[in-house]
């Protein structure tokens, strides 16, 4: 394999491990959120800050694609938009993999 296409590989390997990571954390905000955890603690407080911003607010809890009302709105919110923000970074991160791969 040449050099190239060994850079190549590994930054595909980043870029995917990154957009997984990315998805991990919305989605385990997503579930922190529908579990009712604790807010006050430093680690579901940094879950969630970080997944506030991974969102980029197009898939934010307050003002997403989707938006409900009612009883259980935060937990619906946080469900359907970081959950579509999670799948988004997957496919996203897929593409750019197979893109830059050689």
């Amino acid at each position: 394999m040449s050099r190239t296409a060994n850079v190549r590989t590994r930054i595909a390997q980043l870029v995917w491990l990154v957009a997984v990571v990315c998805a991990l954390f919305l989605a385990v905000g997503a579930l922190l959120i529908a579990l009712d955890a604790n807010q006050d603690n430093v680690l579901v407080k940094f879950v969630l800050d970080v997944a506030d911003v991974l969102d980029l607010q197009v898939f934010s809890r307050g003002n997403g694609i989707f938006t409900f009302n009612g009883g259980d709105a935060t937990t619906k919110n946080a469900l359907a938009n970081w959950g579509l923000a999670a799948v988004a970074y997957l496919v996203v991160g897929r593409v750019l993999e197979r893109v830059i791969r050689p």
